[in-house]
């Protein structure tokens, strides 16, 4: 195999398949990233066996095509670390060279026919959904899962794929992020009533959608799911367990108080009153009434704190307790001249956040 590559287009794309290649792990062959230059094109693919991808790579010319097995660290420090515009790889059974115009790497290879195998896109029933919504979906729910649970299913966000439209919930137990929108069923009805996606696969798909793809192609099967980009397709098993009954959590009041604020100000209040908390004390109290929001918190040995700004709330004075961790969460993935609605019930009630787009949060009040 001989190639000449765009260093930067190369690094790119490697360092998108990198980031699912184990650093460690019992089977060797794995810490490898297998390259495949066909008439074709370039593709970069990398398996941890939970989660795998297939990244094309632009800006290669294939002189003789082949395939070879690059080793991850090896090669992302020559890619990294290089100052060239193009570099020539060659690899042969013995090992590969990699060539700059003042740089020369030899480097040891393995039998790229012995790399697991990362499974195509080729299905005829999937969804397709908008790239920038898909997106967002992600941001917004994601945070709020839990890899650390016993309860499996709350280490992925749940879809919902209808068709037309598209539901993600992400939840840990004790807050719960979801949001809506629209997508297509192509070729019939697929199985994504309970597609439980595993976080890290998520985080993996969002920086795998570029700012320019319109469409993403999301397949879920029975055990696993297959997302199509333009550039990329991943592969991920997906998370065991029976998700919370997450429509049960929201809830169906009627005597409610809502509450519009601008994220800004409402977040630089919360991060002010947060000063004085740590990690034992993460309660904040919201006191809202009279034309204002107070913030307070107050902690032993560290001091409290007292924060106030105007708000368009003249009613009664209600008093909530949250964890000012979670509801930063919410703030941190929503522009800071954006509006939102928060809906409250009564003090021990859950705390509702809401948003014209389809997203809403719920956080349950600590102890005060």
């Amino acid at each position: 195999m001989k190639l000449v590559c765009n260093r930067e287009k190369l690094w790119a794309a490697f360092q998108i398949a990198a980031s699912v290649a184990p650093s460690r792990s019992p089977k060797e062959i794995l810490t490898f990233i297998r390259l495949d230059a066909t008439p074709d094109g370039v593709s970069l693919m990398a398996t941890d066996m939970e989660v795998g991808i297939r990244v094309q790579v632009e800006g290669i010319e294939i002189e003789v095509p082949g395939k070879a097995l690059l080793p991850v660290q090896r090669m992302a420090s020559i890619l990294r670390e290089s100052s060239d515009e193009f570099l020539k790889i060659a690899a042969e059974d013995t090992g590969m060279t990699i060539k700059g115009n003042y740089s020369k790497f030899e480097l040891p290879s393995a039998n790229p026919d012995e790399f697991p195998p990362v499974v195509p896109f080729e299905e005829s029933v999937y969804h397709a959904l908008p790239a920038r919504m898909l997106k967002e979906m992600i941001r917004r729910t994601a945070f709020a899962t839990d890899n650390e649970s016993s309860r499996y299913a709350l280490g992925g966000v749940l879809f919902e794929m209808g068709d037309e439209d598209i539901t993600a919930v992400g939840t840990d137990g004790r807050r719960m992020a979801r949001m809506v929108g629209k997508g297509t069923s192509i070729g019939g009805k697929s199985n994504s009533n309970n597609t439980i996606i595993p976080t890290r696969a998520l985080t993996l798909l969002e920086r795998a959608i570029s700012d320019k793809e319109e469409t993403v192609d999301v397949a879920a099967r029975a055990n696993d799911v297959l997302v199509r980009t333009s550039r990329c397709v991943i592969y991920s098993r997906l998370v065991e367990g029976r998700f919370p009954n997450w429509r049960k959590v929201f809830p169906d009041r009627e005597n409610t108080t809502t509450i519009e604020c601008t994220v800004g100000p409402f977040y630089a209040a919360l991060r002010q009153a947060s000063i004085v908390t740590d990690a034992e004390s993460r309660g904040i109290e919201f006191q809202f009434g009279a034309g204002s929001l107070v913030l307070s918190a107050k902690t032993s040995n560290i001091g409290q704190s007292r924060v106030e700004f105007p708000i368009a709330y003249d009613g009664p004075t209600i008093n909530v307790t949250l964890d000012n961790r979670f509801v930063g969460d919410f703030l941190k993935v929503l522009e800071g001249e954006s509006t939102f609605k928060i809906e409250l019930g009564g003090e021990q009630e859950a705390v509702v956040f809401l948003t014209d787009d389809g997203y809403a949060y719920v956080v349950m009040p600590m102890s005060r």
